[in-house]
């Protein structure tokens, strides 16, 4: 059976979990623990992806990510990629590191966030790892102690997740280990990583409730939430590939949007790349890089290429594009035959 494609907007919220090919170490020590790490912040910080929790275990990850400026999946390639290389390299070993394609969940927010940041940060307890939750504090590889305040992350999003237990951050930090500590005793909640009916339906409780009642369940293993949240996540991704096709179809490409834009900002299209053309060429560079990367579906490597510009660059000028588009209203007149 060929595999589904991964389901991704601006916003979403991701539980990804990546392991070692065939349950084989993928940290040996520190020094690894820290090149992923430094890798993994600096692809977040340059995509302006969000990061709500995270651990790392001898053998797999767990992250819990916001999409920014760049899918999902970019931002995994880069990071599985460079530190796949730079493990091999530095254990002489060749071949794949990771086993298969990484999961990702779809995760419905407000039904699910907290229970996810818990889940992940209490790996570590369930492994045997630390004896209890106070040593959970001390675990370093985990976004749990930046969120105790025991260590400082500037790429994780740790005041979002506080905020949602109070204002203060005292009191904030005491209400979180609580709701931590209260969930020791669920063990591994099967909703929150496995199979696809019993996730989307929200559990067994929520599952064995729509059996008994007459209502039709939609499952999806790609996504963790209600049956309602599964049917507008599948049917926005259905419409956003449709719209892909239909702009394929209609011969609009990159090089066409870079000429209809220029156009239509009376710039000349070689000047979208030289960030020093001034206000105009700077909304026109944000309005194309948008539409390309969100409508067009390119990645913002391709794009950069293409404007002789980095990534980075590409991923902020795409995150001012909405704004832009919304202020100027020409999407359709820039993706128009």
């Amino acid at each position: 059976m060929p595999r589904k494609s991964r389901i991704d907007a601006a916003g979403a919220l991701h539980h990804i979990i990546i392991r070692g090919i065939e349950g084989s170490e993928i940290f040996r020590d520190d020094h690894d623990r820290r090149a992923f790490i430094d890798r993994f912040g600096n692809i977040l910080l340059d995509t302006q992806t969000g990061c709500l929790a995270w651990v790392l275990m001898s053998n797999h990850v767990h992250l819990l990510l916001q999409t920014g400026a760049e899918p999902i999946s970019t931002v995994m390639r880069r990071l599985l990629t460079g530190y796949a290389q730079h493990f091999n390299r530095r254990y002489k070993r060749h071949g794949p590191l990771f086993q298969n394609r990484y999961k990702s969940i779809l995760c419905e927010q407000d039904t699910y966030l907290l229970q996810l940041v818990r889940y992940i940060h209490l790996n570590p307890l369930r492994a045997g790892m630390v004896e209890d939750v106070e040593a959970l504090r001390r675990y370093r590889y985990s976004g749990h102690s930046v969120l105790m305040g025991m260590s400082e992350c500037e790429w994780q999003d740790d005041r979002s997740v506080l905020a949602l237990f109070s204002e203060k951050m005292s009191q904030a930090r005491l209400r979180y280990e609580s709701f931590v500590a209260e969930g020791v005793q669920l063990g591994r909640q099967l909703e929150l990583t496995g199979g696809g009916l019993l996730r989307s339906a929200g559990g067994w409780s929520a599952l064995k409730a729509h059996r008994k009642g007459d209502a039709r369940i939609k499952g999806d293993e790609r996504i963790l939430g209600s049956s309602e949240f599964v049917e507008r996540v599948i049917a926005k991704a259905s419409d956003s590939y449709e719209k892909k096709t239909r702009f394929a179809s209609r011969g609009i490409d990159m090089e066409r949007l870079l000429a209809s834009t220029a156009r239509y900002y009376e710039i000349a299209g070689e000047d979208l790349g030289n960030r020093g053309k001034g206000r105009k060429t700077a909304r026109a560079r944000a309005v194309f890089c948008y539409l390309a990367v969100r409508i067009l579906q390119l990645s913002c490597v391709e794009v950069g290429m293409r404007l002789n510009l980095t990534p980075s660059a590409i991923s902020k000028s795409v995150a001012r594009g909405r704004a832009v588009v919304e202020e100027d209203g020409n999407e359709e007149a820039l993706l128009s035959p």
